[in-house]
């Protein structure tokens, strides 16, 4: 609602007010002390909504952003809630800074993270996260009417809020991972297969690999690679891999669900990943390549494939669109393991618990303030600020509908990182629900509201691989037992094993090592974890009946 609007609302209350009380003015004296105590209450409401505007600064640790809250946006939150934020971001990894905190007491006023990973379970199990009920049922309407049942499905153990989701909700159709190709040399070698809808065979993606190669060892005089990879971001690489042979999150057989490593199908998947790297079609540095590394060479214009989301690599494309036009972009294809049906690949894994958590910390100093800022950002008007930008500015409301200013629709299309830097439109990223508005418009603007040709190959080619993981979602041991130390060797054997096995010299050392990793897996004590897993799995399953 706009100023303007919310004036007028105020105004009308005002004058029915008046309108009463002029009304009731020879009823009997009760009623006359009644109304004599109004201006009183209506004092008090006045200086309780002005306390709720004093300034106050909190510091938000945010792994996603280490911009300056000063932006437009920025501006405009501050102005609407009295709130300034000092954003708090790691130079190096954020779960190593995140764990530093944790150890430290030395905690922000409010926390971003991982919201499937065992951190979360860390920070409230050492009561380093506040409980929210109390602080939603008091401050929170927005946020009950905004989440709804996801409330219920991220509670602790102790049937407790301890943090509120981040991207939450689920979008059908919406993609995640993906092989992202340089559509003018797909159109060159592989013409039938470009304007999608046609996905590759297994032995079709190893084959356009080696074409590639074979017709450009070199662009503009320097080495080409035919994939590459993010080592930093395993799991986009596996996740990728694993659609291809409709993996899921866990190996469920016989009503139980066990380590996704023990569907025989994931070895066949290791083994074509290795089959790629041998025969030089893989990055040979693929394993040590950081976000930025990656970046960069998909930005050189030598890369012809990649792994991964399709959003992920938008700065790449923007300089590759900058050079040789929208042909010069790499756009999300899929390609079907042996014995796979398309329909049944699984590469958009995605929930409607939302991929972050946000918390208040036991560090913070007026928590109540802090939740009222909170059901701001995650109310629908507070949405739209984030993810639209100033009202007047860069949007109208228009025969009750959100309507963006072109200007914005074309920042976002010309360079999109730096336009969301410097306007402050979708770059504070909190309590963000995915889908639309009251009025229809979908509540991200430069994701959703006009989708580019990249955006929409990629529904085209992979919107039938999305399926829900809500039921998997977080199932392991909590943080600080023993099986959770258990659990975490055993994922730090998964994942050494997993990238020796994809470098391996050949396809029997990979199979070694393959085999070795899961009877070190064993032996680490792995089937305690996934009893735990078992447990926690048909708890969920009866407690969402």
């Amino acid at each position: 609602m706009s100023a303007l609007k919310k004036w007028a609302t105020i105004s009308t209350s005002l004058a029915l007010v008046v309108a009463l009380s002029a009304g009731c003015g020879n009823n009997n004296g009760g009623n006359q002390a009644s109304n004599a105590g109004t201006p009183n209450n209506t004092a008090a409401n006045a200086n309780s909504k002005s306390d709720d505007l004093k300034p106050l600064k909190i510091t938000f640790f945010d792994k996603n952003t280490g911009d300056a809250f000063t932006n437009e946006v920025a501006q405009e939150i501050t102005k609407r809630t009295g709130i300034t934020v000092e954003i708090q971001q790691p130079t190096g990894n954020p779960s190593e800074k995140l764990n530093l905190m944790l150890a430290s007491d030395d905690l922000p006023d409010l926390v971003l993270m991982d919201r499937s990973g065992d951190i979360v379970n860390k920070y409230i199990s050492t009561g380093a996260l506040i409980p929210l009920n109390d602080l939603i049922d008091k401050y929170g309407p927005d946020v009950k009417t905004m989440y709804g049942d996801v409330l219920n499905k991220t509670r602790y153990t102790d049937g407790k809020n301890y943090y509120l989701s981040n991207w939450y909700g689920f979008e059908e159709n919406e993609p995640v991972f993906g092989f992202n190709l340089k559509m003018n040399i797909l159109k060159e070698l592989a013409p039938d297969k470009a304007a999608g809808g046609k996905p590759f065979s297994a032995d079709e993606f190893e084959t356009l690999l080696k074409d590639f190669k074979a017709k450009y060892p070199q662009i503009n005089g320097k080495p080409t690679t035919a994939l590459t990879m993010d080592g930093s971001n395993m799991g986009a690489v596996t996740g990728t891999f694993k659609g291809m042979f409709g993996l899921k999150t866990y190996y469920e057989t016989d009503g139980k669900l066990q380590y996704d490593v023990e569907d025989p199908k994931y070895k066949e998947m290791i083994l074509y990943m290795n089959k790629l790297y041998t025969e030089g079609l893989i990055d040979t540095d693929w394993a040590i390549n950081k976000k930025e590394s990656w970046l960069q060479k998909l930005s050189s214009g030598t890369v012809f494939g990649t792994t991964g989301a399709y959003w992920d690599i938008g700065s790449a494309n923007t300089a590759l669109k900058k050079d040789g036009g929208e042909e010069n972009e790499f756009y999300d294809y899929k390609v079907v393991g042996p014995g796979v049906d398309p329909g049944k690949t699984t590469y958009g894994p995605k929930g409607s618990l939302g991929w972050d958590a946000i918390g208040i910390t036991k560090a913070n100093k007026d928590p109540e303030r802090t939740m009222k800022f909170i059901n701001f950002l995650a109310s629908e008007e507070g949405q739209y600020l984030l993810m639209w930008g100033v009202e007047g500015k860069h949007w109208d409301m228009v025969d009750g509908k959100h309507v963006p200013k072109p200007e914005v629709l074309q920042g976002f299309k010309d360079d999109w990182a730096n336009y969301s830097k410097t306007s402050g439109i979708r770059k504070w990223t909190w309590f963000i629900k995915g889908g639309k508005g009251t009025d229809g418009t979908v509540l991200d603007l430069a994701g959703r509201y006009e989708r580019n040709e990249i955006d929409k190959m990629a529904i085209k080619n992979l919107g039938d691989s999305v399926w829900n993981t809500d039921t998997y979602d977080n199932l392991g041991p909590q943080g600080g037992t023993p099986e959770a130390l258990i659990s975490q060797k055993v994922s730090d054997i998964m994942t050494q094993s997993l990238t020796k096995a994809i470098i391996s010299k050949s396809e029997a050392e990979a199979g070694a090592v393959f085999d070795k990793m899961l009877s070190d897996m064993k032996a680490a004590g792995s089937e305690k974890v996934e009893k735990i897993i078992n447990d926690n799995y048909k708890a969920r399953l009866d407690l969402w009946k």
